[in-house]
């Protein structure tokens, strides 16, 4: 069966700022329609450089950055082409947020692709709906909470209609409450065709959400299912993460006969608790 072409990928790629050693040196990542995808790494480590190789805000000293299998062109064609079909959404919303009201900043990307505003209007009533901030269209985004910021940074993104959303740590500062309606809007997302790659710490928030991961450590990037990635010991040691909870679980399972060889280790604690109703 041939493999679909990714949406966005850098073959061999490298990056390092003015006057300083390489952040990233031949890396090669593909981003593929459907999936959600974990980034993962020790700080300091390139995350955030990677991701903005991906969305086009930085251009590889050497490589190639890829859409739909095609090289972009880093004018300004290339790059409206580009972001159509990839948004970031930075870490901290206060670097993304600078109109009046949530309305006018969440507009501000479809206004700049020369929408009719009609058009403008109807992307930004769905991007406001599917962040569940639909009532603080007229509030001033200075008004607005750490997590309201948060959302209302990815409805801006959103309402662009990418086909790849790339986030930097969305998590972030957000309390478990904030965290569990975050998630329950990505899944909103990824139902409706967006795929999703997540820049994250949270080893077990990876292992719990994403289908692949892509850990970047000294010795280069790994790419993967999620759970087989994140069961590899050397490689966490290597990014400087520690190992998901689910897996020391699986684990223990396992070396008590609860857990059979070959079956998936829970990846939550209602994962968890099903397997125990069962085995009790």
């Amino acid at each position: 069966m041939t493999t679909p072409t990714p949406v966005v990928e850098l073959v061999c790629a490298g990056f390092a700022y003015e006057d300083g050693p390489a952040v990233l040196s031949g890396v090669s990542f593909a981003v593929r329609e459907g999936r959600a995808v974990a980034l993962l790494g020790r700080n300091g480590g390139g995350k955030t450089t990677l991701l903005r190789l991906l969305s086009g805000g930085l251009r590889p000293g050497e490589g190639t950055l890829l859409l739909d299998g095609e090289e972009v062109a880093y004018d300004r064609k290339g790059l409206t082409r580009l972001r159509t079909s990839v948004q970031l959404v930075v870490q901290d919303p206060d670097d993304q947020l600078f109109a009046a009201s949530v309305a006018q900043d969440v507009s501000f990307g479809p206004m700049n692709l020369g929408l009719p505003e009609e058009e403008v209007r109807l992307r930004v009533a769905e991007a406001l709906e599917a962040l569940d901030i639909t009532a603080l269209a007229d509030r001033p985004t200075h008004l607005l909470s750490y997590g309201q910021r948060k959302r209302a940074a990815i409805a801006g993104a959103v309402a662009m209609r990418p086909r790849v959303l790339i986030m930097d740590e969305p998590t972030a500062g957000l309390d478990p409450h904030g965290q569990e309606r975050l998630l329950e809007t990505l899944e909103r997302l990824r139902a409706a065709g967006t795929t999703v790659v997540m820049a994250t710490h949270d080893v077990d928030l990876a292992l719990r959400w994403a289908d692949e991961a892509a850990v970047l450590s000294p010795a280069g990037l790994r790419t993967g299912p999620a759970a087989d990635l994140l069961a590899e010991d050397a490689l966490l040691d290597a990014a400087r993460l520690r190992r998901p909870w689910a897996v020391s679980v699986g684990r223990l399972l396992r070396t008590q006969g609860l857990l059979p060889e070959g079956t998936p280790a829970p990846r939550t604690a209602e994962d968890l608790d099903l397997l125990l109703d069962r085995v009790g």
